[in-house]
């Protein structure tokens, strides 16, 4: 059954790109369900527990995933407007991070470790779009140092759609050292794993060039790079409340020319100690249009929840918007699928009060450009509200 599905999901790839090539919709088309007026609700989802991610399944449904003391979804099915009950993933255990959707075949992955890490894993597969879940048995081979990933605790993962790897799963992941713990930092980096049978087999990448890195995202952009953006945590580290970046040209095997994101704060800027944050890109055909989330305050605490975008695949982050003045903490990025109820929605789940629940804030690309201006940096004329 797994060789069939896998065989299928190269086939629907093929027809896909048959379909894109054969399709006289602009760019404008794809682009124009997220502007419009703008718009931006809400609510909360939990009211206890941590860490999360916020995927948008094959078929358009919204998931949220939730927890560090067993780890559960909720789903919406009408793009974000109303949620279904709590789902049991795993009793016990905590969220790894890293939720990923197969975009071919449309099974979904959560990754639980047993406890705090670095912890045993399991691997959860739901292949009814996330309302039943099962562990299966999963191979996640050392990096080039001999060391074991662990998943906790990044943003979600991705399907690549361009260049020789097409179908690839990749998400990101962190060594955590032997033990753990702050004692270990200079010892820690981040890194990602990837697979090309479905999510069976992993292999690990080579590692994010700078120690005490952890706590990652990554996108594609339209050219077949993978853009990584990484917390640091290790005070030692140089300009180390800004976040980290680097891009690989090889599917997700290396990274390269790693470098400090003046532009955006690694957490509350009041302490040098980072904070996990979210990264989507909208789904353009040739445009890199990306959504970062982190805290945005002075503060020696976790509080203003704001989202950025860039318009040129990170090169530049023009314009943020403020989404939550509270207390807050990790947060997720996921972005609406076509031809669904989730389209031209932007998602955002952040812990709200943190350790004390969660918010899910939907959101149009409208309603960003709405925000603050950076650095008299100005946002492309082909983008009008």
């Amino acid at each position: 059954m797994p060789a069939f599905r896998l065989v299928f999901g190269r086939w629907y790839r093929i027809a896909s790109a048959l379909a894109a090539l054969l399709s006289v919709s602009p760019a404008e088309d794809r682009l124009a369900p997220f502007l419009g007026d703008p718009l931006f609700e809400k609510q909360r989802l939990f009211n206890d527990q941590r860490y999360p991610n916020v995927v948008v399944t094959k078929n358009g449904t919204v998931m949220a995933v939730w927890g560090n003391d067993g780890v559960v979804v909720r789903r919406s099915e009408d793009g974000g407007k109303t949620w279904g009950p709590v789902i049991s993933v795993a009793n016990q255990g905590y969220h790894g991070g890293g939720t990923t959707v197969d975009a071919d075949l449309g099974d979904i992955l959560i990754f639980v470790e047993e406890r705090q890490p670095p912890a045993p894993l399991t691997v959860y597969r739901s292949q009814d779009d996330g309302k039943v879940w099962l562990p299966q048995a999963t191979t996640i081979e050392k990096d080039a140092h001999g060391n074991t990933p662990s998943m906790h605790m990044n943003e979600h993962g991705v399907t690549l759609q361009y260049g020789a790897h097409q179908g690839r799963l990749i998400r990101a992941s962190r060594y955590y050292g032997p033990n753990g713990g702050d004692a270990e930092w200079p010892l820690q980096y981040t890194n990602a794993i990837y697979s090309d049978d479905g999510g069976r087999t992993w292999k690990t990448s080579k590692p994010f060039p700078e120690k005490g890195t952890g706590e990652a995202a990554l996108v594609e952009l339209t050219d077949g790079r993978l853009y990584y953006n990484s917390r640091v945590h290790w005070s030692e580290r140089p300009r180390n409340k800004r976040r980290r970046e680097a891009w690989s040209h090889d599917s997700g095997v290396t990274w390269k020319d790693w470098r400090i994101v003046e532009a955006l704060p690694d957490g509350d800027q009041g302490r040098t100690y980072g904070c996990m944050g979210g990264l989507t890109r909208l789904p353009l055909p040739d445009r890199d249009i990306l959504i970062f989330s982190n805290l945005d305050t002075e503060a020696a605490h976790r509080e203003r929840v704001t989202v950025w975008a860039s318009f040129d695949g990170g090169k530049t982050w023009p314009i943020k918007r403020l989404v939550d003045a509270d207390r807050s903490g990790y947060s997720s990025l996921a972005v609406g699928k076509p031809a669904t109820p989730s389209a031209g929605w932007l998602y955002l789940f952040y812990e709200h009060d943190p350790f004390k629940g969660a918010h899910l804030a939907r959101f149009n690309l409208a309603w960003l450009l709405g925000g603050e201006r950076m650095n008299d940096r100005t946002v492309p004329k082909w983008l009008k509200p």
